[in-house]
């Protein structure tokens, strides 16, 4: 299985915001998450980190 855990940086805390994701597809400032449920959810953030042999992707909220 190659689904990843998808997290929001909080400071330096990641929070988890969603599991088993298949696809990242950019969209209007930010990423469209959808897992392998079919279950989609927006984050408006822009992409801090890949840790793909660990299967997680990192976000943080864009700079103002």
């Amino acid at each position: 299985m190659c689904e990843a855990s998808a997290y929001m940086m909080e400071g330096d805390q990641p929070e988890l915001i969603m599991e088993a994701v298949d696809t990242v597809e950019p969209e209007d400032g930010g990423y469209k998450l959808i897992n392998i449920f079919g279950e989609q959810k927006f984050v408006k953030a822009v992409i801090h980190s890949l840790a793909l042999v660990d299967h997680k992707l990192f976000f943080k909220k864009p700079s103002q």
